[in-house]
């Protein structure tokens, strides 16, 4: 938002007739016309039409997370919203009265937690503004929230400036937060009725967001080496401040938005940069003045303040002491997309990082579990040690005993003449992964559990027990605590093998797709700037994805195979024929593609309700919620009766 845009009062904004009138010629012709929108909005309404949502037509139902699926991404994310809470309770205090909700949701657009006056809180409901629902801008085009996501700035969408007409009742103004590690969590909106719009909304959001991100920093920082900057001695201390986290060695490894700011710097400078570049004076210089406030030239010949805490650090700086890059990122946090499950998923495994306690991962075939052990690995204190995958299901019974356990020279028939160590022996010091380990045999299961509890392995053949030493993590697609019950996986081996037990979340549950699509055509195409189309992007979204990550990314690699030279879009042709054929049949009808004949409408309806359905796997109420009708209005439509709409 432009600061002549945020600052405008009410009359200063164009006409709703106005912008009804510039919707309708960017649907015709694809233009707008010039002066209406400041820049951000226009870009946002292009945005929205690229994603086939018609302004004054019911869309696709949006997204709406069930009450459990909203509980999981508040448990996920209950540091955020633990930080964030006060804020909004002292938000809610300033604006009480005024038809206003204090709204947080997170990167995705979901809305995590509200605060508000209850009647406002009533008329926002029949538009979905509540907890669970999805406010991305894929979903509900030009808004506040999915607009702050978009663009990583703040926002106000005033009135008619929202995309989707039967939102034109709304003021609202959003702010993005960013941890200190400048990942962005999410966005804080101040939603009321257009009626109640006042030029300060804007800038009470974005306080209230640097509140946040100053909690958030002190709680990850607070007893570290940390800088605190102002433009004036006196701001030194205040939320107002901007807040630097250093290592040791003159790094700087977490920042809040203002610091960020008042340096000119961007959020991948965090991890990646030295301080003396960003400020002119290296950390020997720093400590050598104390911990006095000080004055400083910043960017563009600015004077700024700022302060050094050392916080808990016992910190010494040697004459000469090289310095060296921190990495910004370890291996478990690269696999981070932004989706909220798996988010927590990652969280809970780095906190048993190098801890005696065994990892069990389970979830569909393809999701990624493979994947997810090399990444917990690399990001142990394991990491320049092996990493051992076996696949149990891979092997035939018989070479599966040698295999792990090793043999000596001339143990069987068949044996190599010099023996072999065994892949347990072969983990030595790293990580030990057993993939598909629901498919091990009964017999294998009791020795395996005797190496575990022992420590120790006796290869076949004899010989002295070998020491073994490794971190050891399973994985299955198979319910193992049924396979218990079902008398064909030990129990004592399931407890022995289940230190902690992580879900992998299947695709089609996944809220990250399109920025896990952008990030694997990077990785197979280095170097060149590809994308998806829009509407083969809402194909994805829509499809089930049976092979989960490894389907979308075989499919990625023939579509990138099948680029002409000179194409940076993959659109449908650029698919294989099998995948293509399942999207086509599982698509709705969207509305640009459908004519304005009853029949046809009908037709789309009906496609909307069986995708919707089968996305549900026939649960009828959250269909229902999905499709924003009530469940009567479905079981009619089922039938042959009425209309969803």
């Amino acid at each position: 938002m432009t600061a002549s845009h945020s600052a405008a009062g009410l009359a200063a904004r164009v006409p709703a007739q106005r912008l009804r009138a510039a919707r309708q010629a960017l649907l015709s012709d694809g233009t707008l016309p010039p002066g209406l929108l400041d820049e951000q909005l226009q870009a946002s309404w292009l945005r929205s039409q690229r994603f086939g949502l018609l302004p004054d037509a019911r869309n696709p139902g949006a997204p709406h997370a069930s009450a459990q699926q909203l509980a999981r991404a508040l448990e996920h994310r209950r540091a955020f919203v633990a930080q964030a809470r006060p804020v909004m309770e002292f938000l809610f205090e300033q604006i009480q009265g005024s038809e206003h909700l204090v709204i947080l949701a997170d990167a995705q657009g979901m809305l995590l937690h509200a605060q508000g006056d209850t009647s406002f809180a009533d008329k926002a409901a029949r538009v979905a503004l509540r907890p669970g629902a999805i406010w991305h801008e894929q979903w509900r085009g030009t808004n506040a929230i999915g607009t702050a996501l978009a663009d990583g700035r703040a926002v106000v969408v005033h009135g008619a400036e929202h995309y989707l007409e039967r939102n034109a009742f709304l003021t609202c103004a959003a702010a993005p937060i960013v941890d200190p590690a400048g990942r962005l969590l999410g966005a804080l909106d101040l939603s009321g009725d257009h009626r109640s719009y006042h030029r300060h909304t804007l800038g009470l959001v974005r306080s209230a967001s640097r509140m946040i991100e100053h909690q958030l920093f002190e709680g990850r920082h607070g007893g570290e080496l940390r800088l605190r900057l102002h433009a004036r001695a006196e701001g030194l201390g205040t939320v107002a401040e901007g807040l630097l986290a250093l290592s040791e060695d003159g790094w700087i490894i977490g920042a809040n938005s203002v610091a960020l700011e008042l340096l000119g710097l961007p959020r991948s400078a965090i991890g990646a940069l030295p301080l003396e570049q960003a400020i002119g004076m290296d950390l020997r210089a720093l400590l050598a003045g104390g911990r006095a406030a000080r004055e400083f030239g910043g960017p563009e010949g600015r004077r700024l303040w700022l302060r050094l805490e050392t916080g808990r650090s016992t910190l010494t700086m040697p004459a000469g002491a090289a310095t060296k890059p921190v990495a910004p990122a370890d291996a478990l946090a690269a696999l981070d997309s932004g989706d909220a499950a798996l988010q927590g998923q990652i969280e809970r495994a780095r906190r048993v990082l190098d801890k005696p306690i065994a990892l069990l991962l389970q979830g569909e075939s393809g999701v990624g579990k493979e994947l997810f052990a090399r990444a917990c690995h690399d990001s142990s204190a394991r990491r320049g040690k092996p990493f051992v995958a076996l696949n149990c299901a891979a092997l035939p019974e018989g070479l599966i005993e040698a295999e792990l356990f090793g043999y000596r020279p001339g143990a069987f028939t068949g044996a190599a003449r010099e023996g072999a160590p065994g892949r347990l022996r072969e983990a030595q010091g790293g990580t030990l992964f057993l993939d598909e380990i629901g498919d091990m045999p009964l017999a294998l299961q009791a020795r395996l559990l005797r190496v575990l509890q022992e420590r120790q392995v006796q290869p076949l053949g004899g010989g002295a027990p070998v020491a073994l030493d490794f971190a050891l993590i399973c994985a299955t697609h198979r319910p193992l605590r049924q396979e218990v019950e079902a008398g064909r996986f030990r129990e004592d081996l399931y407890y022995r093998i289940n230190g902690l037990a992580l879900r992998l979340p299947p695709l089609r549950e996944r809220s990250d797709l399109a920025t896990l699509v952008a990030r694997l055509l990077r990785e197979l195409s280095p170097g060149r700037e590809l994308s998806l189309a829009p509407a083969l992007l809402q194909d994805f979204q829509r499809y089930r994805w049976p092979g989960n990550v490894r389907q979308l990314a075989n499919a990625l690699r023939t579509a990138c195979a099948l680029l002409g030279d000179e194409e940076t879009q993959i659109a449908r042709q650029h698919l294989p024929e099998d995948l293509l054929d399942e999207l086509l049949g599982s698509a709705p009808v969207t509305a640009r593609t459908v004519h304005d004949e009853d029949t046809d409408l009908r037709l789309q309806a009906q496609r909307q309700i069986d995708a919707v359905l089968q996305a549900c796997q026939g649960n009828l109420s959250e269909a229902a919620r999905r499709l924003g009708i009530s469940r009567n209005t479905l079981y009619r439509k089922l039938r042959g009766g009425g209309n969803a709409a």
